[in-house]
């Protein structure tokens, strides 16, 4: 599953090896009343789709190509469909993966995926795309699904069973309650089922085998915890460097835990079931790949939630503006349930044919998405910058073990990351900065506890914290040995910026927004100082007040009001 930081992303090639559903503006074969009535020729019998074509033209309907292949052809004429038949070209040999994996959904899944509508059912609205690029960045995105008829909001786009998934329950049927006991964590689950079915069985006694096929390797999807030291270096002064090498530490303590302990692991107690020269940590790092990457939380299942690898579903990209999520509901009609289960996904918007159809994969920044799925976006409404605030620790802060016994009562760390965001950032990283800023001018003896952290303390306690954060987004922005003005000059620089690899390339744009994101952050604090009336000295403490401080146009912004000692009482 890929990225693209809009719904433009442009269709390089296509699968030829299967039949795309055509463009049709009825879901069922059977002919509509006014054709019946008024052409009694075909009043007692089914219709072709070369027959609804041309009836429908007739009738003054839609007039576009609804024959077999019509969409193919049609791709054909724009130049956008890979004509190759050489087995060794890596575009055959994924329309080939393709053909087989939705093979094995009709076969297996009774997934209906025809381009040809049946009795009662609609023609399948997706085809697959082999290759999808990102228009912003000119980058792979690797494969993806295409409306390949007029798609209307709501529209149902694909149903999975659930039993075609991936799933720990799969992974206990397989390896026994024993090996996967209840409780058990399903990423560690579904990555023992994946290595087995992928290496053990190399995709040919395997249950999912034309699912494997289509899987990609490590170095197609790049998430950051699997980049080298060399890459991970253009990176440097980002806090996705961090993050990766914690998720690295992890990754290892659980593959030695799980299957490589000498005494406990997997592989020593079942070397048979787990034949070492198979479930190494290269193939764990790929299984967790594709789960990081992949896999869908199904929350509407009769069980609560799971985890669940989809073909198919999993091969649709990533936009942060769509509001469609892949789920699971139980199967049958409205009227009737079969008390099986299945995975839905409803279309959020309106597409038109050939347009790439996207799903949300959450509200994630682009060190998130990088960390994971190895892409970030150039536009993410989502993107954040983690900036680290600490209790201080000098011994002049007479409040100091008050304030430390305060952050443990209500569970908060001395040391704290907060996401900001390109003009705001947390409400909690204020109300964490307020305690932080207090002095005993602001409490006159009254208790930490007492003070209300949700709003204003008072003038110049806001206007340290505004400081404070202004303070600690330029001191990550001092961490990265390059500017963002030399960032954006290298990446203009297309034929320089060509020879670095895909990972490096990725790193140079990550770096350069996250520190365009910290400077218009910064910009954005020192306007709210100017206009909160706190960019003055010698401002008033709260002296005790415990009802909080309304500033110059807070309640016109915000919402706030300023309490009444009437108030403040009552609450107390």
């Amino acid at each position: 599953m890929f990225p693209t930081s809009s719904a433009s992303a442009s269709v390089v090639f296509l699968t030829s090896c299967i039949f795309f559903p055509l463009p049709i503006v009825f879901g069922f074969s059977i002919p509509p009343p006014s054709l019946v009535s008024s052409r009694s020729h075909v009043s007692s019998r089914l219709y072709s789709d070369s027959e609804w074509a041309k009836e429908l033209e007739k009738a003054g309907g839609f007039t576009e190509d609804l024959t077999r292949g019509s969409f193919e052809r049609e791709m054909k004429m724009k130049g956008l469909f890979d004509r190759s038949s050489d087995p060794n070209d890596p575009a055959v040999r994924k329309r080939s993966a393709n053909a087989a994996l939705l093979s094995w959904l009709e076969e297996e899944g009774e997934v209906y995926l025809s381009e040809l509508s049946d009795w009662a059912t609609a023609p399948h609205p997706l085809a697959v795309s082999t290759e999808t690029v990102d228009e912003t960045t000119n980058e792979s995105t690797g494969r993806g699904l295409l409306a390949r008829r007029r798609v209307n909001e709501g529209d149902e786009l694909l149903t999975i069973p659930m039993r075609m998934c991936m799933t720990i329950g799969a992974a206990r049927r397989v390896f026994g309650g024993e090996i996967v006991p209840e409780g058990m964590n399903e990423y560690l689950a579904i990555a023992l089922l994946m290595i087995r079915e992928n290496f053990v069985l190399k995709n040919t006694k395997s249950e999912w085998a034309a699912y494997m096929g289509v899987l990609p390797a490590v170095k197609e999807v790049n998430p950051t915890f699997t980049w080298t030291d060399e890459d991970l270096t253009f990176l440097e002064g980002s806090p996705v460097v961090a993050a990766t090498k914690s998720m690295q530490a992890k990754l290892r303590r659980e593959y030695d835990t799980l299957l490589g302990d000498q005494n406990t692991g997997l592989i020593h107690r079942y070397p048979n079931m787990f034949p070492e020269e198979h479930y190494t940590f290269d193939n764990w790092i790929w299984a967790f790949t594709m789960l990081f990457s992949r896999a869908i939380r199904l929350r509407n299942l009769k069980e609560g939630e799971a985890l669940a690898m989809v073909p198919y579903a999993d091969l649709i990209n990533h936009s942060p503006f769509s509001g469609a999520y892949v789920d699971g509901r139980e199967s049958g009609s409205w009227l009737f349930k079969d008390g099986q289960e299945e995975v839905i996904l409803y279309a959020d918007r309106g597409y038109r044919k050939m347009e790439q159809v996207y799903i949300s994969y959450g509200p994630k920044s682009n060190a998130d998405l990088l960390l994971l799925y190895g892409f970030a976006l150039e536009r993410n409404p989502f993107n954040s910058v983690d900036v680290t605030v600490s209790i201080a620790t000098t011994l002049n802060d007479l409040l100091l073990v008050e304030k430390r016994e305060y952050l443990k009562k209500v569970g908060r760390e001395q040391t704290v990351d907060f996401p900001c965001y390109a003009d705001r950032y947390p409400t909690e990283m204020l109300e964490y900065l307020r305690l932080m800023q207090m002095t005993p001018e602001d409490t006159r003896g009254k208790p930490l506890a007492a003070f209300d952290y949700t709003r204003t303390i008072s003038a110049a306690n806001e206007q340290a914290v505004l400081a404070s954060i202004i303070e600690a987004v330029r001191n990550q922005l001092s961490l990265y040995p390059t500017t963002e003005e030399q960032d954006a000059a290298l990446i203009q620089d297309k034929s320089l910026f060509q020879c670095f690899n895909y990972n490096q390339r990725m790193a140079v744009r990550h770096r350069r927004n996250e520190k365009r994101l910290l400077k218009r952050t910064v910009a954005a604090l020192e306007k709210q100082l100017k206009n909160r009336g706190l960019d003055v000295n010698d401002l008033e403490r709260a002296g005790g007040n415990t009802a909080g401080k309304v500033l110059e146009g807070d309640e016109r912004r915000f919402g706030i009001k300023q309490r009444t000692a009437l108030e403040e009482r009552l609450e107390a």
